[in-house]
């Protein structure tokens, strides 16, 4: 593989959402690698993702975007295994299969590759749409320095792209992956409520979002303990209903980790 950010040849194996993050992520740096296949089962999915992309080549069929340098495995755990083979017979030796999946490990995916082990997975984030994500990634020991550095200026434009322990990439899918389904629908009520209120959108959104960067900062950043940063406000209106609310994350969050782990 040469180096330069035009140098990979990139295979989407599935083409949902988070395809469409990545692609407008690079698009919008002017980034976008000049060689993008892109493989569906839908015709649907494949149209739409050409059309908002035209350089962008789709198939049906898997085998060529399996056939580029690198090369994203963007489906659910549970539909992976069953294209695994086709996947294997595609695969160049030299090419980087990028799982972007929980649950599969990389020894599992590369038992059921027939021993390829040049593997990266990584956890996607949302807001890497925007270059404001944060993507979690494991590397296989079998990829050397330079090919990982490559690979992290591929996606630099995502945002933050950290090296961790693979062993833990099941804790970010629950934390930064899941992270803004648990917080957007409470966002946008206040905004809601913010124009109900009268004022306009713009000084809703202009006062929501510095008062959450706000208040992650003091959170996250102050040095407080919890206690003191939540007795810096006096009035609680969600007081009785808190409660209800840290059991769901507690039933509902660490039940599908646990089903991650398994």
């Amino acid at each position: 593989m040469s180096k330069g950010k035009s140098s990979f040849s990139v295979g989407f194996i599935g083409g949902g959402r988070i395809v469409r993050v990545l692609l407008d992520a690079w698009k919008k740096e002017g980034r976008m690698p000049a060689n993008i296949r892109v493989s569906d089962s839908s015709p649907d999915v494949l149209k739409a993702l050409q059309t908002l992309y035209p350089g962008v080549e789709i198939r049906e069929d898997n085998s060529r975007a399996a056939g580029c340098d690198l090369v994203f495995l963007a489906l659910h755990p549970p539909a992976i295994g069953g294209i695994l083979e086709g996947v294997k017979s595609a695969l160049k030796p030299d090419s980087v299969l990028i799982s972007l999946a929980p649950k599969w490990t990389i020894a599992k995916l590369s038992a059921a590759l027939g021993g390829f082990n040049r593997i990266v997975r990584m956890i996607p984030n949302a807001p890497s749409i925007i270059g404001e994500g944060y993507n979690p990634a494991a590397f296989s020991s079998a990829l050397p320095d330079n090919l990982k550095k490559e690979i992290l200026h591929l996606l630099k434009p995502l945002g933050e792209c950290p090296e961790v322990e693979e062993g833990k990439l099941e804790a970010y899918a629950i934390l930064s992956a899941m992270g803004p389904t648990y917080l957007w629908f409470q966002m946008q009520k206040l905004r809601e409520l913010g124009v109900s209120f009268g004022l306009t959108e713009e000084e809703t959104d202009q006062s929501l979002y510095a008062m959450i960067k706000g208040s992650a900062k003091t959170l996250l950043k102050s040095g407080l303990p919890y206690a003191d940063v939540v007795n810096l406000i006096p009035v609680k209106p969600l007081a009785e209903d808190e409660a209800v609310i840290v059991q769901a994350y507690e039933t509902k969050v660490k039940d599908l980790y646990e089903k991650l782990k398994a």
